[in-house]
């Protein structure tokens, strides 16, 4: 028989047992649910600014690694000692070549590059064409590049944009004397269509082939397919247009702009001139013919030639530059945006330009900037009445003696045509 003192004993070990083995289990039991839960879920991100910082700064590598500092937004700063060299432009009559001395009244910067920002004339972009990763193995979907403004008054350029419609044989097949290329919208086939029908239909003019092209980009409003298939069937119709894959908004223009030297350079080098002028615009090609049978064939941009604008600094303007970006008082002698001609050996001296100067969004400012590199001064025109950046009064005389002129919104351009075109005298 069990001794009663050990059996009270013995039964106080039992209920010491079963507490020790349920604690024993319960810890068990919370090892394993913590082991097992995922903490990012439970956890709030610890240090959320310097896990933002981080992301930003691979965001920046992964852009650096595919982008032309034309294209960052590290634009305005000089990270390495960089050497430019003017380019030796020969001159011809009606050229008068920059040079960057005190007798000269325009000059090029001189900010070093150890200053904090880099002016127009001596920044610098390396020749690199831009291609998009590699990706080794497909073992997952490819993640877009994030894509990194270059700021509100600076464009990404250079970069290598591609051509959706194009026209490559046309210049080598007609040989025009001059080719008229018109930016536009890709909506506005109306302008299109009223050019067709005017000016920009006329050819030959005094025994000269002449060319009409239209520049598009893509619509600012995103994709859309039912458009797109209305300029596949509007090229297919006139094989007119030539439309790349930039984004077509005002801002863009001087995308535009250098994809238009691009194209002339590829595809109409032996073309002896161009002139780009904007879909409002009269423009009387005889008359331009005219101009260009007397004018030189190299390093050759004439149009209405402003010297000495200003730099505007009002916020509200809507041509406004920061003093940061742009440390100069007035623009170097350029081009209205308007109607300029240029000679066909130009592009390609441009094209190179552009790798060294700041890729501003106003245009034709650009393009003053980039014959400055080049050490060439637009020509004035012959009389300051051929070209006419305020609407011309239309009457048969004024409109007989000019080159190009803006029009009214309410202009009906197809009437004042066919009057312009009438038999009779002008004046």
């Amino acid at each position: 028989m069990l001794h009663p003192g050990k059996a009270a004993a013995g039964r106080e070990w039992c209920v010491f047992s079963r507490r020790r083995s349920i604690f024993i289990i319960l810890v068990f039991a919370a090892v394993l649910f913590f082991y097992n839960t995922n903490l990012n879920k439970v956890v709030p991100d610890w240090y959320p600014h310097l896990w933002n910082q981080f992301k930003g700064q691979l965001l920046r590598t992964a852009t650096n690694s595919t982008r032309s500092p034309g294209s960052t937004a590290e634009l305005n700063t000089t990270t390495t000692t960089t050497t430019t060299t003017t380019a030796a432009a020969s001159t011809s009559a009606g050229t008068t070549p920059y040079t960057n001395s005190s007798s000269s009244p325009f000059t090029l910067n001189t900010t070093t590059p150890q200053e904090a920002n880099t002016t127009a004339a001596n920044w610098t972009a390396p020749v690199t064409a831009v291609t998009p990763h590699a990706t080794p193995e497909l073992t997952a979907s490819p993640v877009a590049i994030p894509y990194v403004s270059p700021g509100p008054y600076v464009v990404e350029y250079p970069y290598k944009y591609t051509f959706i419609i194009n026209e490559p044989q046309t210049c080598e097949q007609e040989k025009p004397f001059v080719v008229l290329m018109v930016p536009v919208a890709p909506h506005n086939k109306q302008h299109r269509d009223i050019i067709r029908s005017t000016w920009g239909g006329e050819s030959p003019v005094r025994d000269r082939v002449v060319k009409l092209f239209f520049l598009l980009g893509l619509p600012a409003g995103g994709p859309d397919g039912l458009l797109a298939e209305q300029l596949q069937q509007e090229s297919r119709e006139h094989h007119d247009l030539i439309q790349s894959n930039f984004l077509d908004c005002y801002k863009n223009l001087t995308i535009k702009t250098m994809v238009m030297l691009e194209w002339l350079d590829s595809h109409c080098s032996s073309t002896s001139y161009a002139m780009k002028v904007d879909s409002d615009m009269f423009l009387n090609v005889p008359n331009l013919i005219g101009l260009l049978l007397r004018a030189p064939k190299t390093n050759y941009m004439t149009g209405l030639v402003a010297a000495g604008a200003q730099v505007l600094r009002d916020k509200n303007s809507k041509w406004y530059l920061p003093w940061e970006l742009f440390p100069e008082p007035s623009y170097p002698p350029y081009a209205l945006g308007l109607g300029y001609i240029l000679s066909l050996d130009l592009p390609k001296k441009l094209i190179e330009a552009s790798k060294h100067v700041k890729p501003l969004y106003i245009e034709d400012v650009y393009l003053g900037l980039c014959m400055r590199y080049l050490g060439i001064r637009p020509t004035n025109p012959p009389d300051w009445g051929l070209f006419n950046v305020l609407p011309l009064q239309y009457s048969r005389c004024a409109f007989s003696r000019i080159i190009a002129t803006t029009t009214p919104p309410n202009m009906d351009r197809l009437s004042i045509w066919r009057d312009f075109k009438r038999p009779g005298s002008y004046c």
